[in-house]
């Protein structure tokens, strides 16, 4: 491990009016052979705040989120991230801009760390330069110190500082899902699309998680979930967007949406 760690800090609209948000998505369609996944999408992020993006099973959510994040090319419709067009780049100048995604399977390298994962995922490392890492210059060797120090944070508040160096495949899935945070922080985003962060993790951990999603927020980062816990997403969600069929459905307040007629009937499956 490299020298003695930094302290760090854990965190750092309708179709019709997109310029709302921070992220803003108009008109997406995506279609896969005769099936129609994405069907006209279109709904506006609030910068700096928690939101949650909610629907059935095969409603169109994570194909929507590979589509923002670059992973899968859209048919037709536009994304834009603070002014800047998404729906051409490939994912690692999305990621450059700061958006950045986490999987709802927990992703890793077998034989990498939970440190590795960690310091991988810092930004700006001059080390990945072929000279600078041949030569070893004073510059990346301050970076990746610097980075160690915020990985080594990262892994304190996030209560991984106990498995820090342990392989990927050694941790449980709970600890899988707080990694896939802590990696995430540490590219230093401006929004981080989150897919079901809390799916699989017992009640205790699931609290746990939505309180880090909640200060990441504070931090200044905007957040973008998809969730299916319905008790997480009206504890931290300050905006909910409602999908069905591919289709944006609805758009409002955990309270707006919950009794809308429309989401009942489509979501919860019958009308209170």
């Amino acid at each position: 491990m490299t020298g003695s760690p930094a302290r760090a800090t854990l965190a750092p609209a309708r179709p019709e009016a997109p310029a709302q948000g921070l992220l803003q998505v108009h008109g997406l369609r995506l279609a896969f052979g005769g099936l129609q996944a994405l069907d006209g999408v279109s709904f506006a992020v609030p910068a700096g705040k928690v939101s949650s993006l909610i629907g059935p099973n095969g409603a169109g959510k994570t194909t929507l989120f590979n589509a923002v994040s670059g992973l899968l090319r859209l048919d037709s419709g536009t994304v834009s991230f603070d002014g800047h067009a998404l729906h051409s780049l490939a994912p690692e100048r999305i990621t450059a801009l700061g958006l950045v995604r986490t999987f709802q399977i927990a992703r890793g390298f077998p034989m990498l760390t939970v440190f590795e994962h960690l310091m991988l995922y810092g930004q700006q490392q001059p080390g990945e330069s072929f000279w600078q890492a041949l030569l070893g210059t004073r510059a990346a060797r301050a970076r990746e110190n610097e980075l160690a120090g915020r990985a080594w944070d990262m892994a304190r508040q996030l209560r991984l500082d106990q498995v820090i160096d342990n392989r990927v495949t050694a941790l449980s899935g709970g600890q899988k899902k707080l990694l896939e945070i802590g990696r995430a922080l540490m590219a230093r985003p401006r929004m981080i699309l989150f897919d079901e962060p809390a799916a699989g993790v017992n009640p205790t951990l699931a609290e746990s998680i939505g309180d880090h999603l909640q200060a990441i927020a504070r931090g200044g980062v905007t957040v973008l979930i998809i969730e299916h816990d319905m008790a997480l997403i009206g504890r931290i969600s300050e905006h909910v967007i409602v999908m069905a069929l591919g289709q944006t459905l609805a758009e409002g307040s955990f309270e707006d949406v919950r009794n809308n007629p429309a989401v009942q009937d489509a979501y919860f499956g019958v009308r209170r």
